[in-house]
């Protein structure tokens, strides 16, 4: 996904005053399911919600280029508390006018649901107004200062000269954000959030190599990464004409103005306030339960991740339990290969394992996108067998950009735009294949493409039925839930996992993120430090040691954000049981994942609702 990054830490940390559209559509009020048709008032709340959301949608030109749309695409969106508060009260005024035109108890099912999240969104963006300085703004996994020129290279569309002129006066506009950011950072560590070494060493690494090569460096023997995407950029519009070579030379010049004038200083200033910050930096890294208001801001993390109120305590229990079950499954798969010995023995015999990794190679990161393509490819056929809804859009998968590729990193999903103009993205970070182990190939591929994230996603956004809110929404514990019960289902679908090493490797994926709610909440709930993490996922999982780093590393940037898979998963699979119980023969597994995906992204109480209004009504 968005890496949710990008979905849930990222919306705030970058704008919360732009960005958050992006996660913030939820609601945790009940709901009636008659179904009458009341007389409708002037306007359609559907229509009326349309026209809002689009206003609301003017907040973020970042968002608006997500979509695919080209409207202020000269623009970054403001980082500050006062855009975020700028939206607050126009999100306020919006629902009160919703309420004064509309009344609850006259809309449909359907049109209640809408009603619900657009007052639930206001009261997310209320009940995150406390906690605007507590996230990091920079960090290794989902910095502003590898998410600009991600964004800039992947999803600013370049088809005019204006286009291009768009593209290069966004690259000036990152100087001010960049001070904004640096600002809101600067303003958090005086309020006692806490940088981790590593956090800022990857900060400092990847603004070294955004900025690094032609035409930051003179005598540099290769382009930067943005710098290669200008000129390729250039040259295509050149080769087809749409530009003279007159034009061509001066936007290039232009372009190579803002990267070195606009562009090159405000990274070097993060540079710098990341070097200072790591005099600050403790020496044993942990969670935010011992920061002034630490223990609060995980509380509400918990609540807007797994949109549940289970508190820290249960989760970690909850997570205790599921590793112990999983290891007894995954016992059983030792057993099957006749393997002699430990199941820590086995662990170690699947992460040490030569047959179990790619060449570390350009041939070999090939192979693996070649091959992560074919598991995608391979499942596609049998889906019309477990889903009646199946997603228009193209899915291709990628290896991630140099600049922001780290050892050991998760991979991940953006989404493409609604009219299908750029496709889904599966990233892989591919720079270490030692941390890339073959048999767990498909069970990534399958919770990151199909029928993961990207059928979930695409679905979504092709809904005509609901407003365009509701079809941009993200929940980490829907989307997450679904990728996790993705894998999970792969299993029931013919020609996936064929040997015992690929069902391994679903249960290492299934463990890891039984291993989150306990390595989360210990964390910043337990006191527990980043090593004691590490040493527990390293005796329950066989994942490689660098992953494992990485993975703790990115639970204590990222509060909370972890446990929402295994929550989701949860209750995925209960409603499922439950479903079952009660329709007996009439239950119809592809009506269920319509039931499940055709609203667009919920919340998992809202969605245990929707779930029950449908077993009773079938």
């Amino acid at each position: 996904m968005r890496p949710l990054t990008l979905f849930s830490s990222t919306a705030h940390r970058l704008s919360v005053a732009g960005l958050l559209v992006l996660g913030l559509a939820a609601c945790s009020q009940s709901f009636d399911v008659e179904t009458n048709q009341p007389a409708q008032p002037e306007q359609p709340i559907t229509q009326w919600l349309d026209a809002q959301y689009e206003e609301e949608l003017q907040f973020s030109p970042i968002e608006l280029t997500f979509l695919g749309r080209k409207e202020r695409n000269n623009e970054i969106d403001e980082f500050t508390f006062g855009a975020f508060s700028e939206q607050l009260a126009w999100k306020k005024s919006s629902v009160e006018e919703m309420q004064r035109r509309y009344k609850r108890e006259d809309l449909t099912l359907n049109e209640r649901l809408s009603f619900d999240l657009w007052i639930y969104q206001l009261q997310r963006m209320q009940e995150s107004e406390q906690f605007f300085y507590n996230g990091l703004v920079f960090d290794q996994m989902n910095g502003i200062q590898s998410f600009v020129p991600t964004f800039l290279i992947n999803f600013h569309r370049v088809e005019t000269a204006d286009d291009m002129r768009a593209y290069i006066e966004r690259i000036k506009a990152v100087s001010p954000r960049m001070q904004e950011a640096i600002d809101n950072a600067s303003t958090g560590a005086t309020q006692g959030v806490v940088s981790q070494s590593f956090a800022l060493d990857g900060t400092i690494k990847q603004a070294q190599s955004v900025i690094s090569g032609l035409p930051f460096e003179s005598n540099a023997a290769n382009n930067s990464d943005l710098w290669a995407d200008m000129l390729k950029e250039i040259k295509t519009l050149q080769d087809s004409e749409v530009i003279d070579k007159a034009t061509a030379d001066h936007l290039r010049s232009q372009g190579q103005d803002a990267l070195v004038n606009y562009f090159q200083p405000a990274y070097e200033n993060i540079i710098q306030w990341a070097e200072n910050a790591k005099d600050k930096a403790p020496e044993n890294a942990t969670g935010i339960g011992t920061q002034p208001g630490g223990a609060a801001y995980y509380e509400y993390r918990l609540r807007n991740q797994t949109t549940t109120d289970l508190t820290a305590d249960e989760i970690h229990q909850i997570g205790l339990d599921e590793v112990a079950r999983l290891r007894k499954e995954m016992e059983t798969v030792k057993e099957s290969v006749d393997f002699d010995g430990s199941l820590q023995a086995f662990f170690q015999h699947v992460r040490d394992g030569e047959w179990n990794y790619y060449p570390d190679t350009d041939e070999g990161r090939q192979a693996y996108i070649d091959d992560a393509t074919a598991a995608i490819d391979g499942i596609k056929a049998e889906l019309p067998n477990f889903f009646g809804l199946l997603p228009k859009a193209d899915l291709v998968v990628k290896r991630v950009e140099p600049f922001r590729e780290r050892d050991g990193a998760a991979q991940h999903y953006y989404p493409g735009t609604p009219d299908g103009s750029r496709p889904g993205i599966y990233y892989a970070h591919l720079s270490d294949m030692t941390s890339m182990p073959k048999n767990q190939l498909e069970v990534i591929a399958y919770h990151e493409g199909l029928p993961g994230h990207h059928m979930q996603i695409s679905i979504a956004q092709e809904l005509e039925d609901i407003p365009k809110f509701r079809t941009q929404a993200r929940f980490t514990a829907y989307s997450e839930g679904w990728g996790l019960y993705s894998e999970y289902l792969a299993k029931e679908i013919p020609g996936t996992y064929t040997d015992p090493y690929q069902d391994f490797g679903r249960l290492t994926g299934e463990i890891w993120r039984a291993i989150r709610l306990v390595v989360d909440t210990g964390l910043h709930a337990k006191g527990w430090t980043e090593q004691e993490a590490i040493d527990y996922f390293a005796a329950n999982s066989p994942e490689p040691l660098e992953s494992i780093r990485s993975e703790i590393q990115r639970y204590i940037v990222m509060p909370g954000q972890a446990t929402s898979y295994k929550i989701g998963m949860l209750k995925i699979l209960e409603l499922r049981r439950r479903a079952k119980e009660t329709l007996g023969d009439k239950f119809d597994i592809r009506n269920f994942h319509d039931v499940v995906l055709g609203g667009g992204a919920l919340p998992l109480p809202l969605l245990e609702r929707k779930v029950l209004a449908w077993m009773n009504s079938s």
